[in-house]
């Protein structure tokens, strides 16, 4: 696992003003990596510093960086996806971050002070960010027991949780081409479903559209095909994190999920926010995995390390948000819907990403793997509408006394996401966002 070092020292202070502002999710300690383009231009690899982007082609063609221990890895950044920074050693890339933080110090922080800005740095407001890696395969994990159980209690009040959930993360494979960045907007699907009062099923949009919060990790350097990845190495081949929301059609899926699982009812979108925490930024954040209780069995031992024991789990907080049209309309504020946090999870990234290989699956950098819906045990913390309306009996209040069992056209999710601990600089996410828009019937 990635160690503290002079890069998380929360005395650091950037030549980028707004990066020193206490609100923001991109202070000096973050830099998180992602690829943006201007009007007309080509895709770029950027990093997040303030409410700014630090180019860092631009940098390379202005010499500004010239460690020889970065260079694998900043010359990756030529790309116009990350997949290539995702492959380069994982020293390098250490190196790369440890340069690119020297570069934005202050002169109190030791750093060069405000130097070279036009050339290098692009604000935000003017960029468009792109999905941030060529995802070649999507897995998505059902890694909350909170989740699973909410959920069976749903369909098996006597059994809500199937027998072999505590000994095997359970995942799917996902739509890959249908991934899209924050600030997209998803169109609301079509599928077939059956009504409980109708003897046959029914082709038609979704009625009961739902949003997952879930957080996402990308591979790094991959494996062959044939040789699993150890657990006690399986953070070194995690890049970084993102968030995810994973939509999801609850009728179609309840019609469709057996016997083979999910299909049409979550291929249509996932929504990704475009900035990518590497695991470095975020080694001051590491919990221990989620406690087994007396009567639960321990992980099998392609599954066990000391290493994730203690440091396995992520002090991740992850917000819901919900704005209507009508709410829009009213410059109301965003409702948050709930709250959770990653370090809840029953299963961990590395127990993850150690069970995906341990059968031969061969990883490839730029790969993304998703934790499931990111949910605790109060209902507040409940991570979809599914589970925080009990399947819409119970309805989220609005402030503006709307309500919502699921969302309706026009609604718009927002995902936030930080990482807080006493003696270090709070770091965030950025936002992953999407407005719901109608389906488009069949044409006869």
């Amino acid at each position: 696992m990635a160690a503290i070092n002079e890069t998380h020292d929360p005395a650091l202070r950037s030549w980028v003003e707004s990066a020193n502002d206490p609100a923001t999710d991109f202070p000096i300690q973050n830099l998180p990596f992602g690829v943006f383009s201007r009007a007309g231009g080509e895709p770029r690899v950027g990093v997040a510093i303030g409410d700014q982007i630090l180019d860092v082609t631009a940098c390379l063609e202005a010499n500004l960086l010239e460690s020889d221990a970065a260079f694998a890895a900043a010359e990756a950044c030529r790309s116009t996806t990350l997949n290539a920074l995702m492959a380069a050693d994982r020293l390098s890339v250490s190196g790369l971050r440890l340069e690119l933080s020297r570069l934005l110090r202050d002169e109190e922080s030791g750093g060069p002070g405000a130097r070279a800005t036009a050339a290098v740095l692009v604000p935000m407001a003017e960029a468009r960010m792109h999905v941030p890696a060529d995802i070649g395969d999507y897995t998505d994990f059902y890694a909350s027991i909170d989740h699973a159980t909410n959920i069976g209690k749903m369909f098996r009040p006597d059994n809500p949780l199937l027998p072999n959930y505590r000994h095997v993360p359970i995942g799917y494979h996902g739509r890959a081409s249908s991934i899209v960045a924050s600030g997209a907007s998803v169109r609301r699907p079509l599928g077939q479903t059956k009504p409980a009062d109708a003897e046959t099923p029914v082709f038609g949009p979704t009625k009961l559209l739902d949003y997952e919060a879930e957080v996402g990790f990308f591979v790094a350097g991959g494996n062959r095909r044939g040789e699993p990845i150890p657990i006690a190495r399986a953070e070194d081949h995690i890049f970084g994190f993102c968030l995810v929301n994973d939509w999801s059609a609850r009728d179609i899926q309840a019609w469709e999920y057996q016997p083979l699982g999910p299909f049409l009812a979550k291929n249509f979108a996932t929504t990704v926010s475009p900035w990518v925490v590497t695991a470095e930024a975020l080694a001051p954040f590491r919990v221990p995995a989620r406690a087994r209780g007396a009567d639960e069995p321990a992980p099998l031992p392609y599954l066990f390390s000391p290493g994730n024991e203690e440091e396995g789990g992520l002090a991740l907080t992850l917000d819901v948000l919900l704005l209507t049209e009508r709410m829009r309309a009213e410059s109301a504020e965003p409702f948050r819907v709930s709250r959770g946090s990653l370090a809840d999870m029953y299963w961990t990234p590395a127990q993850m990403l150690a069970h995906h290989a341990s059968n031969g699956c061969n990883l490839r950098p730029g790969d993304l793997l998703a934790s499931g819906t990111v949910s605790g045990s109060s209902e507040d913390s409940r991570g979809c509408l599914m589970e925080r309306t009990s399947r819409g009996a119970n309805p989220v209040a609005l402030p503006n006394g709307e309500e919502r069992r699921f969302l309706q056209d026009g609604d718009e999710v927002v995902m936030r996401g930080c990482c807080r601990r006493i003696g270090f600089v709070t770091i965030g996410f950025g936002e992953c966002r999407g407005i719901v828009e109608p389906a488009v019937e069949r044409s006869h």
